[in-house]
């Protein structure tokens, strides 16, 4: 990057790709100098595109932080919050904008932006942008900026989508892959619960209640289920809030700063939320309903684990689920443990055949926590086991800040 190459980069949730674009970013913005023709003391020199509005406050808080010693001044701007204070902000002049989207278009038909005088452009998290839809919003940006210019595209994985929308507008790009594609990291411990489906609820309260979790992930599928489970845990003396796309920006930012200062146990999030949370030692992530692409799994459990930090991921499976279970399986290429909970278990139901173990077909038998194995010299977890409670973050939610006409196609898109 600090060549001025184009690059492909993608590596592991929690590895530190905000850090490897922000830091070589600074430094060239820094060593040259401005030969923008911009009246604007700061024009928008650097452009980084993000697919939800947590991941583009955590990332403006990086370049802020990694630049606090510089005179590089910086905005973020997302959906969700007033539009007239960040367009004020940036006619004073920025050089970095980091943005969702649709609100960067919303500045762009207003012309609150100027985007002629681009000199980096940075996607990041450039499947999940995908995967929101947001591939015609992109395109109409890369429209407005600059031919010459330095191009950067960050992912947790590569699929062939992200691959062809970078071979549309990169040149001679470089790639970096860290680590195997789309797998998870070693260091996440991972089980499986079988319970049946209306005993979920009661099985995760036992769990966060007989091992005095203080902090964890749960991910639901559907925003409703989100707020009911909530409310259960609510009732059942858990500290828990719920964060979905039907929250407000300000109940979303609330619930997200109790957690991380520890004021939650228990946050509940949509699948969406698998993506762009910034989350120092989560010791526990739950899913209570199983993601509907195998790919999301991975995405989740990421949640935990981050940094080389120990965590662990566990799975509530019902009888009718066993079929996404295996299918999660087949993507890992391994199988997870089953571990029946003591009056939980549905046993008349339960799948109990001999399972392929990891391990060259040794099979670990037993419920404890915190069993491993060696492989290469190097212990990996292969049971959960209990933490020590850490400072967490919060969940990521897709951007809502462009209005489109009412009952559009777009706008009922954007609702879900």
């Amino acid at each position: 990057m600090l060549a001025g190459r184009d690059l492909l980069g993608a590596a592991q949730t929690g590895t530190g790709k905000t850090a490897g674009f922000t830091l070589p970013m600074l430094q060239l913005l820094t060593g040259k100098s401005n030969a923008s023709h911009s009246p604007a003391r700061h024009p928008v020199r650097a452009l980084v595109l993000v697919p939800t509005r947590e991941l583009a406050a955590q990332v403006q808080e990086s370049v802020r932080t990694y630049g606090r010693h510089l005179k590089l001044r910086t905005a973020v701007i997302y959906g969700g919050v007033g539009f007239a204070p960040q367009a004020q902000e940036l006619r004073r002049g920025v050089d970095i904008v980091v943005a969702t989207p649709g609100r960067l278009l919303d500045h762009v038909e207003q012309r609150t932006i100027d985007l002629r005088n681009i000199e980096i452009l940075v996607l990041d998290e450039a499947d999940r942008m995908l995967d929101m839809g947001f591939i015609h919003d992109i395109r109409r940006v890369l429209k407005l900026l600059p031919a010459k210019r330095q191009n950067l595209l960050f992912s947790a994985t590569f699929p062939d989508e992200v691959r062809n929308l970078a071979a549309g507008f990169m040149h001679e790009a470089v790639t970096v892959e860290v680590a195997r594609r789309n797998m998870p990291i070693e260091l996440i411990g991972q089980v499986v619960h079988p319970v049946d489906k209306d005993r979920k609820r009661a099985l995760l309260a036992h769990l966060v209640k007989s091992g005095n979790w203080q902090q964890v992930l749960v991910f639901c599928r559907t925003k409703h289920g989100a707020n009911r489970l909530a409310e259960q845990l609510e009732t059942d003396g858990i500290e828990t809030a719920a964060i979905h796309g039907n929250k407000s920006q300000p109940q979303r930012m609330k619930a997200l700063k109790r957690f991380k200062d520890g004021g939650l146990q228990v946050l509940v999030a949509t699948d969406i939320a698998a993506r762009g949370i910034d989350i120092e030692s989560l010791p526990h992530v739950v899913n209570y309903d199983l993601p509907n692409v195998s790919e999301d799994y991975v995405h989740r459990i990421g949640r935990t684990g981050r940094v080389q930090a120990i965590g662990d991921a566990f799975t509530l499976m019902s009888p009718e689920e066993k079929t996404e279970v295996a299918a999660i399986e087949r993507f890992l290429g391994r199988s997870i443990p089953r571990v029946m909970i003591p009056d939980f278990d549905y046993k008349k139901h339960a799948d109990t055949s001999p399972r392929p173990a990891p391990n060259g077909g040794r099979r670990r038998e037993g419920p404890g926590y915190g069993g491993g194995r060696r492989e290469g010299g190097r212990r990996e977890r292969a049971e959960p086991r209990g933490t020590v409670p850490r400072p967490a973050g919060g969940p990521a939610e897709p951007d809502h800040g462009r209005r489109p006409k009412r009952n559009s196609p777009d706008r009922r898109r954007r609702r879900m």
